[in-house]
């Protein structure tokens, strides 16, 4: 067990080098710090644990408590990653408050002897009933992951949400590997603190155990975040035109203004004008600053108007000009030679599977079972 510790430190470590080759977003940065501590921490307590648990009280507690930064570098990371307007202020200070109040209680505890022979991570080490702040803030530790692990499920919230208003696919900048890897580890790491918790209160299980299960799964969780954290692409890419912009926000800038019916009725005329003549939507790329400037009508309205007056997002706006221009060159004898995915190339999808779930979302049907109806 204490060699595959180390080979996680020493991945984690890698990955944090190697991110730093890469042309940095925010999020690559916090990952940075993130990889640099994960591995530093698991790495210690490979080479360290038996003594640090045997003999160092206080110090084996502050070094639990280095377990209150994860949460947190999580919460950041996905926060960096699916807001375009997201920046690092004072107020994300807040988010380790906890574990700066947890060691400066251990720290006035040690000059205490009285106390210090109460604290223990089990309560047959320090002989007594342990402290109840003690208590408490350990409480706070085993608490901290996966009120967090739910906090990211809100935000892979307002990622769809932010990704079907802007994009025309999802394909290369939806990180669906970091919302499955949190639901995963953090269903994992939910029932470790459950039995961190028994074993406690109840002195069942051994310390042993619980602490090697996670850090089994903080070692898992390092080697697959920093190699797709790795490959993660800056999913809002930053014009130089100031005035195009993404609708990342649930309360758009302009959404507390008065949106006319007839200049909605002129927007909407003008989108649909364009792209039946342009067909803008062949651009796989395709995103919602990209129409909005062409069209010479701010995000924020465009976005209205599609979602006002016909009732569907970005995404599923354009992509159903493609599904349309796939039937029409299923029927064209010309495209006889191309095969479905050929067609579907040569209408704007990047993928296969994009392809096929977009089609059986619209038309109720695979594209070959479509076909055959032919």
């Amino acid at each position: 067990m204490k060699y595959f510790f180390l080979i996680a430190a020493f991945n984690a470590i890698f990955f944090m080098f190697l991110i730093l080759q890469k042309k940095k977003s925010l999020h690559d940065r916090i990952l940075i710090f993130w990889l640099g501590y994960l591995g530093v921490y698991v790495g210690v307590y490979a080479l360290f644990s038996e003594k640090l648990f045997a003999g160092f009280h206080i110090l084996s507690a502050g070094f639990i408590s280095l377990l209150m930064l994860h949460g947190p570098f999580l919460y950041l990371y996905i926060s960096a990653l699916i807001s375009e307007k997201f920046r690092f202020r004072g107020k994300h200070l807040f988010h380790f408050v906890p574990f700066i109040l947890f060691n400066i209680y251990l720290l006035f505890s040690s000059f205490s002897p009285e106390i210090t022979e109460r604290i223990g991570l089990d309560h047959a080490d320090s002989g007594h009933n342990t402290p109840l702040l003690f208590n408490l803030f350990l409480l706070s530790t085993v608490l901290s992951g996966p009120l967090y692990f739910l906090s990211s499920i809100s935000l892979f919230k307002k990622q769809d949400i932010h990704i079907y208003n802007n994009f025309s696919t999802s394909e290369n900048i939806n990180p669906d590997w970091l919302r499955k890897l949190v639901y995963s580890f953090g269903a994992i790491w939910t029932i470790l603190m459950i039995i961190t918790i028994i074993h406690h209160i109840f002195q069942l299980f051994s310390r042993v155990f619980c602490t090697d299960g996670m850090f089994l799964s903080l070692s898992v969780f390092i080697i697959l975040i920093g190699y797709f954290g790795l490959k993660q692409k800056e999913i809002f890419i930053q014009f130089a035109n100031q005035e195009i912009e993404y609708v990342t926000t649930t309360k758009a800038r302009y959404s507390g203004v008065l949106l006319k019916e007839a200049d909605a009725e002129q927007y909407l005329n003008r989108l649909q004008s364009y792209m039946g003549a342009e067909k803008p939507y062949l651009d796989e790329n395709l995103t919602l600053p990209e129409l909005a400037a062409r069209l010479q009508i701010p995000s924020h309205v465009l976005s209205r108007v599609i979602n006002e007056k016909l009732g569907m997002n970005f995404f599923d706006y354009v992509n159903r000009f493609r599904i349309e221009e796939v039937k029409v060159k299923m029927r064209d004898p010309q495209f006889n030679n191309l095969s479905l995915l050929g067609i579907a190339f040569e209408c704007g999808f990047s993928t296969k599977s994009a392809f096929n779930r977009v089609f059986k979302k619209i038309t109720g049907l695979t594209p070959s079972e479509y076909k055959k109806q032919l």
